[in-house]
């Protein structure tokens, strides 16, 4: 009779980013023998150059802005101002106090096995890190994405910035020249814009924030100019990047027409690649450029190998990826596999005002050949916005012919706080006049969202 083969792991889990912390502390706590590879900083994107450091900082910057706009309220704002040292040790302290950045004890006190360096699959048990060959039972591969810097021409011979880096600045730059206006690329256009920098966004598409619904790309488009300078250039190629003395001279084609501009410093922030390069052949498991393919199990085409994160879907924010990995982590585990339920999908922006948007919008209804009904409610039609002054904005919710709520966009202030409750009321199958009869608080911006619900039981 063969003998079973024996393996140094239960589970390897490569990367230490949201898609792969979460559940190899689930498999430790289980009792799995477990070890997790990273190449980078521990903790991956979220706590380290993502959502927190990004989130703290955009959060100085709201209130930086707030009390700078004050005057119209009868404050006193003349002495307003601020020191961009001093916010990034708040960014810092903000980054210790999650507990995950760069956190490589974590892992140990959960009794897991810590390796730094580029894993690399040489069979579909066996991987080699640092010139240590490891085997595993299962594996869960959380490699993450990169920002992709390979399609301007030039920018290989000028320094540039990706979000990894940006926040490394020491101070805000003059100039700054954003390529690219998903998520990412608006909120820190917003964060330096609102620090003085004068700041360009490039969009190859027709409206920046493509993502979203029109109406959304333009509010913003027409915010960000009004109210923090911004230069928003649709419909934008870039031709090409060179240095120009201590800056760098970015050209780019807009209307038929070539135009440059001198800028101090450039952020790449429109397309990701996912982290294949890891001898993903060796170990049989399938993938495409858009990544590694997966059941909604998290399973690949290898059935002892699970993936999780954006090097499975490269739109999915931590949220999202959180579910990935709790997904991953049950079937791991369990011979009763579990899908992945991350509906209704979530997807949120904090610009100011911020964007959340969950369920279906009209795109993706449209492409559905769904018949629906929409209804827009105005922040204006709110008490909270004439007591507060913020004007722009706007709920919109989408529901079938019965009315069953589909999808709801909110553009407000707080948004992301908002959208939880209309998540909820999506996934159980409520109806805008369910959702309009529900109580809201008066001088609330949630009033905005009974006044939509309203207009679409009507």
């Amino acid at each position: 009779m063969a003998q079973k083969p024996t393996f140094d792991y239960d589970v390897i889990v490569i990367g230490s980013g949201a898609g792969g912390s979460p559940a190899a502390t689930v498999l430790a706590r289980a009792g799995k023998k477990v070890a997790i590879i990273e190449r980078g900083t521990f903790g991956g994107e979220s706590p380290n150059w993502g959502d927190i450091p990004t989130g703290a900082l955009l959060y100085t910057a709201d209130v930086y802005y707030e009390a700078k706009t004050a005057a119209k309220f009868g404050l006193r704002t003349s002495t307003v101002g601020y020191n961009y040292p001093s916010l990034l040790a708040w960014k810092d302290t903000a980054i210790k106090r999650t507990g995950t950045g760069g956190n490589r004890s974590y892992y140990e006190k959960q009794g897991i096995s810590v390796f730094t360096g580029s894993a690399h699959f040489l069979s579909p048990n066996e991987i080699t890190v640092s010139r240590r060959h490891l085997s595993a039972r299962k594996f869960l591969i959380a490699s993450g994405s990169t920002w992709r810097d390979d399609h301007i021409p030039g920018l290989d011979e000028v320094a540039y910035h990706t979000p990894q880096t940006i926040l490394s600045l020491k101070r805000p730059p003059k100039t700054l020249f954003v390529v690219g206006s998903g998520t990412t690329a608006m909120e820190l256009a917003y964060l330096f814009s609102t620090f003085g920098s004068k700041v360009y966004v490039a969009e190859t598409a027709g409206r920046i924030l493509p993502e979203f619904d029109q109406e959304v790309g333009e509010l913003i488009a027409a915010d960000a100019k009004a109210q923090r300078g911004m230069n928003i250039l649709t419909q934008t190629k870039l031709v090409a990047v060179q240095k120009d003395g201590i800056a760098k001279r970015v050209t780019y084609a807009r209307g038929g027409q070539q135009h440059s501009v001198r800028v101090d410093e450039i952020l790449i922030a429109d397309d990701r690649l996912p982290t294949t390069d890891i001898g993903l052949e060796n170990a049989g498991v399938a993938y495409t450029e858009h990544g590694i393919q997966v059941s909604e199990a998290m399973q690949t085409s290898a059935r002892h190998i699970f993936a999780a994160g954006s090097v499975v879907d490269l739109q999915a924010q931590t949220h999202t990826i959180l579910s990935h990995s709790r997904t991953a982590a049950h079937n791991l585990l369990h011979r009763n596999f579990i899908a992945l339920d991350d509906t209704p999908r979530l997807t949120i922006a904090f610009t100011d005002p911020q964007i959340a948007r969950t369920g279906l919008d009209e795109d993706d209804c449209l492409r559905r050949d769904l018949k629906i009904t929409i209804a827009l409610a105005p922040l204006t039609l709110t008490a909270r916005s004439n007591i507060t002054d913020r004007r722009s904005g706007f709920v919109k919710l989408i529901s079938d012919k019965k009315g069953v709520l589909l999808g709801a966009t909110i553009v407000a202030p707080g948004a992301s706080d908002l959208m939880t409750g209309l998540s909820l009321a999506i996934r159980h199958g409520l109806t805008a006049k369910q959702l309009m009869s529900t109580p809201n608080c008066f001088v609330a911006w949630s009033e905005a969202v009974r006044i939509a619900a309203g207009k679409l039981a009507a």
